[in-house]
């Protein structure tokens, strides 16, 4: 222990990571650096700096990460149409290698021996800050008290908060029902009554989104603008990418849209069920599908779709950093060259569909498409052939007399 000198904590200003900021300067006898990221989680960030301050923490970081957040973390993600499991929209996920990239480059900044994060040692968070720790900076040592103290519950947190003096006003409110954590893509709930499957959350649990019943009676219409695969504008206002996504929430919330109930697998091994809000994530999940329709390449299409739960479970595990992740960007960041246009959308009492849309990149010829005469432009007869020669196969087995 002795030769760990100074260590950055990621760093929220809650009871587990405040107890974690005096554990480390007893236990390790060293000096902790704080690191706060804004990434919209909402809330003021500021008094993390005073209770940094009244533990004796001297160098304290508070950063708006909100902008390089969504532009350089969640957007390559939804170029991709990530989903995990069919339903997850990798919200918490996605934002553990941004923090993991400013740990290791603080760490360099202030001469660090080691990070530290509060992720428990049952949760997926341990293993995304570390992997992504370790593939940035390969020597880095990564402290995580959770897999080392014998502080096992809430009572013992917070004697320890007593015993110590540290200034965490949860220790006097009663129990929070939900562990949550939220940034600008979603807000997720777990614990509490969650933890059996069979219980329907309570209404009062969700904090972004209306109820379906009480959201408005009428359609509200979206337009979003493309331009290779991002959405720079929104009803026909140029926006940056958090700005986007910050304004998609209170649309869609306000719809009652981005709800989600799951029972996932964990990365540990665990079955974990969860609630998310993910309002503007649903939203941009479904007008990147309908750009991407009209603008992409079948095979294209196709093989992206083959890719996506791959890569999906490469960002819920942590691999964010990998080089398949990377490779696999390529490849997606590729197929967003002509995937640019307009998207108009219906959003009505918990549902997103699709009005319209429209682009000078659109691969959808109304000539060949149509019903109506196309005046020679497709030669219906080709079809026999081609059916028959699609069918040869199937033929000449069926006269093999195999099913």
């Amino acid at each position: 222990m002795s030769e760990i000198n100074k260590v950055v904590l990621a760093y929220s200003g809650g009871l587990d990571t405040s107890v974690i900021a005096m554990w480390l300067q007893q236990t390790y006898g060293c000096e902790v650096v704080t690191f706060t990221a804004d990434i919209g989680q909402g809330g003021e960030l500021e008094p993390a700096r005073a209770k940094a301050k009244a533990m004796g923490i001297k160098e304290i970081y508070i950063e708006d990460l909100r902008e390089e957040f969504v532009r350089d973390f969640v957007n390559p993600m939804f170029r991709a149409n990530a989903l995990y499991e069919g339903e997850y929209l990798l919200g918490t996920s996605i934002a553990r290698p941004l923090i993991a990239k400013r740990l290791v480059e603080i760490a360099a900044e202030t001469k660090a021996d080691a990070i530290s994060h509060g992720a428990t040692g049952k949760g997926n968070d341990q293993v995304r800050f570390e992997l992504g720790a370790y593939a940035l900076s390969p020597g880095i040592k990564v402290i995580a008290p959770w897999r080392e103290w014998d502080l096992t519950s809430r009572d013992t947190l917070l004697a320890y908060c007593e015993k110590h003096k540290i200034p965490v006003e949860m220790k006097q409110g009663k129990k929070s029902p939900y562990s949550m954590d939220a940034n600008l893509l979603h807000i997720s709930y777990e614990g509490n009554i969650l933890e059996n499957p069979a219980a329907e959350p309570e209404e009062s649990m969700w904090l972004w989104t209306s109820s379906p019943k009480t959201a408005p009676d009428q359609v509200t219409y979206i337009e979003l603008e493309y331009q290779c695969g991002d959405i720079v504008a929104l009803d026909g206002v140029k926006l940056s990418p958090a700005n986007v996504l910050t304004r998609l929430n209170q649309i869609a919330g306000a719809n009652g849209i981005g709800r989600a109930d799951i029972v996932e697998n964990r990365y540990v091994g665990m079955k974990s069920r969860g609630c998310y809000e993910t309002p503007g994530g649903t939203v941009m999940l479904k007008a990147h599908r309908a750009i991407e329709s009209l603008t992409m390449d079948r095979e294209l299409a196709h093989l992206k779709d083959d890719l996506m739960p791959r890569y999906a479970s490469l960002v819920y595990n942590g691999y964010w950093w990998s080089p398949e992740r990377m490779a696999m960007q390529q490849l997606i960041d590729y197929s967003q060259i002509y995937v640019s246009g307009k998207v108009r959308l219906k959003l009505y009492k918990g549902n997103v569909s699709v009005a319209g849309r429209e682009s000078d990149q659109s691969l959808f010829d109304q000539h060949i498409a149509t019903f109506e005469d196309d005046a020679g432009a497709y030669n219906q007869a080709d079809a026999g052939g081609f059916i028959k020669l699609n069918a040869l196969r199937l033929r000449i087995a069926a006269l093999k007399g195999r099913k």
